[in-house]
């Protein structure tokens, strides 16, 4: 037993080399934080209850394709505006490089959405919750999409089970939040994933499933900074590979909580486009399509 001690005593002093661990070029002494699942799903309401309105100025890099399909092509330099009021109203304005004139604009009220792409001539209506899904991958443009990865929203505790893990290893430091949701079958299935960075405990991805477990949208954040005092994510990358199309955010400008009105939620369609209901049958020459009903916005209640 001695000589074995000895024997190790020797290869500790001499073969033993200490490495040290830095993850994403942060200090090695740099302690991680630690929480408790709910003090994460308290974070998660506190920043999606703190975030009322606002009215953002965005640079904005579209992508349409996918990493299935191995092509994928980028649109630099489109200037765009996003429009949000709570509980769901928002409005995504793109402009296309150089000319500045409007390549899409769309709006939702939570239950119906508007598309309007000049370019096309098109003027698309339908349901946020109906499932289709385009050639033209410009068309699969949903507000709600973009509203989803934009604020998190919190535990809906009636329909969600949330799992906390500890993804800690050589390369990664994050607390992972599983939400699980009942089938209508009975078994339990991955909803989302919302991903917490141990060094500073901040919010750094979120991952939305379809039923069979694939990836319906992969949200990004970084660059975290107070806008009228409240923290908000400066660059953010949506990424929806079954659409088949990515944008990535960066906030140029954002008026945070200041009011937004109704008329800014009103997306009427222009005289001579086509309309487009998703879910029917699309509109021929001989047989114009009647025009859409108003779309009202649905404001945010007031608060006692």
């Amino acid at each position: 037993m001695s000589l074995c001690f000895l024997i190790l005593l020797g290869l500790t002093s001499c073969l033993a080399r200490r490495r040290l661990i830095t993850r994403n070029g942060h200090a090695a002494s740099q302690p991680l934080a630690t929480a408790d699942i709910q003090g994460l799903l308290r974070r998660i309401a506190q920043q999606f209850e703190r975030v009322r309105d606002f009215s953002a100025t965005v640079d904005m890099v579209p992508a349409l394709g996918s990493t299935e399909k191995s092509r994928i092509t980028e649109y630099k330099d489109v200037r765009g505006y996003i429009l949000f009021r709570q509980p769901a109203d928002i409005r995504i304005i793109g402009l296309y490089p150089v000319v500045r004139t409007t390549a899409f604009d769309m709006v939702s009220n939570g239950t119906d959405f508007r598309l309007y792409i000049p370019g096309k001539n098109r003027f698309v209506v339908g349901k946020n919750d109906l499932a289709t899904s385009s050639p033209n991958k410009i068309e699969n443009l949903r507000p709600r999409h973009f509203l989803e990865a934009m604020l998190i929203p919190p535990l809906d505790a009636s329909h969600e089970k949330p799992v906390l893990e500890n993804f800690t290893d050589e390369d990664n430091a994050v607390y992972i939040v599983h939400f699980l949701r009942e089938s209508p079958d009975g078994p339990l299935r991955l909803d989302r994933q919302v991903w917490f960075d141990r060094l500073s405990l901040t919010l750094v991805r979120q991952l939305v499933f379809d039923p069979l477990g694939n990836i319906l949208t992969d949200a990004r954040y970084t660059q975290w900074q107070s806008y009228d005092g409240v923290p908000f994510p400066k660059h953010i990358e949506i990424n929806r590979p079954q659409d088949e199309y990515a944008v990535v955010l960066t906030i140029v400008k954002m008026d945070m909580n200041k009011g937004v009105s109704n008329d800014k939620f009103v997306l009427n369609q222009p005289e001579g486009t086509v309309l487009q209901v998703l879910g029917e049958k699309a509109p021929t020459a001989a047989q114009p399509p009647s025009p859409p009903p108003a779309l009202k916005p649905k404001g945010r209640k007031g608060r006692k």
